[in-house]
């Protein structure tokens, strides 16, 4: 069946799913599998183990391994993230699909989750398709704006050539950006995440396997939503 979404909303279950009532048990939950991982337990055992004995549903298991993290991956990821001043005069390099779909969950009411290193992630997925969604061109234009204003100067957006519409996506992007006279670069490359952590610019990522190996990196998901966003729908998991 294709996808006719128009929006990156609220999954229907989430109301249930993440009411105030079922977040202490998931903040429990995400105590219990960073203290496992923090004990060096595989991530996929230890979310069994620990999904088995909150009883989690599918949906709730994926957001408490987005909000989860070893006290190792806690430690290094904060000793090498720069504060939002870190922006005034940086170029930046931007995991495209990751802030973008985050932003577009962020203006649609999706849940975001506000996990336990501090980052703000979604629980979309794109499953190989990027599809466009009513959120998508004013998400680039906050995104855009809010650079703009904290005086960023360069941004690199890296974009999964293998997921499809990539191409459009560049081509949507790359128009918003020369109307406002933003200076961006934007890439198509077969595994982005092979250049953002081998890079030495400024990092835009939430994506953990990213932050445990890149250099430095900022946390611009959480700021713009923190500052741009106040009535988005965040849910603090961090226990």
């Amino acid at each position: 069946m294709p996808d006719k979404r128009t929006h990156r909303g609220p999954h229907p279950q989430d109301e249930k799913l993440f009411a105030v009532e079922a977040l202490p048990l998931l903040r429990q939950a995400t105590a219990d599998l960073s203290l496992l991982l923090t004990k060096g337990y595989a991530d996929k055992s230890a979310l069994k183990l620990v999904g088995d004995r909150f009883g989690l549903t599918k949906r709730q298991r994926l957001a408490v391994m987005r909000s989860a993290c070893s006290d190792a991956q806690l430690q290094s990821r904060i000793r090498r993230m720069l504060p939002e001043d870190a922006l005034e005069g940086a170029d930046l390099l931007i995991d495209g699909y990751n802030l973008l779909i985050t932003i577009e969950a962020a203006m649609s009411n999706a849940v975001i989750l506000k996990a336990r290193d501090g980052c703000f992630r979604d629980l979309a997925g794109i499953h190989g398709t990027y599809r466009r969604v009513n959120e998508t061109a004013p998400a680039v234009e906050l995104i855009g704006k809010f650079l703009q204003e904290k005086s960023v100067a360069a941004a690199t957006w890296l974009l999964d050539s293998p997921v499809s519409n990539s191409g459009r996506l560049k081509t949507l992007m790359g128009q918003i950006a020369r109307q406002n006279n933003w200076n961006w670069h934007i890439q198509l490359l077969t595994s982005p995440d092979a250049e953002l952590v081998r890079s030495e610019m400024l990092v835009v990522s939430t994506d953990a396997p990213v932050l445990d190996r890149c250099g430095k990196w900022v946390n611009l998901a959480g700021v713009i939503i923190t500052e741009k966003l106040p009535h988005a729908r965040v849910i603090d998991l961090a226990p």
